[in-house]
């Protein structure tokens, strides 16, 4: 358990960081979209290709990526019947409620926790291919329909491949299951790129989390509190219950996909959120407020759960 604490005291500590250097303007009111960017486009895709590449197919494709698969199609059938059938909301506003509330934050919270607190980032894996490759487009085909914006459905089938990140793991994932030796000199670069992701990710949300001020809109308030109940309570239990009860899990993979259930809304949400301009305040707030109450929750799962 000690470990566990060192873990997130290490991942507070460099997103206060994060937070100083943002407050002070440091680095310029431009260096928060270079950080992302880079991380995005250069950081991560190095980290989880040499992640995937190196690990054994077995352990990506694996009964945790039903688990997972199962939690977040759960999670998004409660927040669809919430959002339409109570709360009265458009399709639109209803597909970016469902998103941010079985949609995690697998790269910049998710990594650093497989990271630090996990002990292995291959965790996160699964839930990256799945969201990127499966639930994204899906989502995204939804509010093109409903929107009448963003490209049609060939961007939206096309657009995932264009991904750098889901790029990176595909090859990684075609080297694993090709169990492809790859020589140490062309592997090595990969693996000091990548280490840098994750403290610059961190840092970055530091940054984001200056001058934020969620909830400020009451007609939005329900949505927020509804789509971040549903992330940070129901999700995790939802994955705690089908790896311990159904698919009879170990210990070890219990706290790994519960873990995983109780990260936080991604910031894709948003983003996808201002592409479609629908419901830009919900998914702002549930990232923000998602994030800040993933912490107590990700502590007790650790407390609770840690073999």
């Amino acid at each position: 358990m000690g470990g566990v604490l060192t873990g997130f005291a290490i991942i507070g500590a460099i997103i206060a960081a994060g937070y100083v250097v943002g407050r002070t303007g440091l680095l310029g009111p431009h260096a928060q979209f270079v950080m992302s960017r880079l991380a995005f486009f250069v950081l991560m895709p190095c980290l989880l290709f040499h992640t995937i590449a190196t690990a054994h197919i077995e352990t990506l494709l694996s009964p945790m990526l039903w688990v997972s698969l199962v939690s977040a199609v759960t999670v998004a059938v409660v927040a669809v019947l919430v959002f339409r059938l109570v709360l009265r909301r458009s399709l639109a506003t209803t597909t970016v409620g469902a998103l941010a509330s079985g949609y995690v934050n697998a790269n910049n919270i998710g990594l650093p926790v497989a990271v630090y607190v996990l002990g292995q980032a291959t965790a996160v894996v699964p839930v990256i291919l799945l969201q990127l490759v499966v639930l994204a487009p899906l989502a995204l085909t939804v509010l093109d329909a409903a929107t009448a914006n963003g490209g049609g459905w060939r961007a939206r089938v096309v657009g995932p491949f264009r991904n750098p990140i889901i790029i990176a793991s595909l090859v990684g994932l075609v080297c694993s299951a090709l169990r492809l030796e790859i020589p140490t000199p062309v592997l090595e670069p990969f693996a000091l790129v990548g280490a840098a992701a994750v403290p610059l990710v961190l840092l970055s949300f530091g940054m984001s989390l200056h001058g934020a001020a969620p909830l400020r809109d009451r007609s939005t308030r329900p949505d927020v509190l509804v789509a971040s109940g549903l992330k940070l309570i129901l999700m995790p239990a939802v994955a705690y219950v089908f790896a311990r009860f159904v698919f009879g899990l170990d210990d070890e993979d219990v706290l790994v996909l519960t873990t995983l259930g109780a990260l936080p809304a991604a910031q894709n949400v948003f983003n996808y959120a201002q592409r479609y301009r629908a419901a830009v305040p919900v998914a702002r707030d549930v990232v923000l407020i998602t994030t800040v109450g993933s912490v107590p929750v990700l502590v007790l799962v650790a407390a609770l759960l840690h073999p």
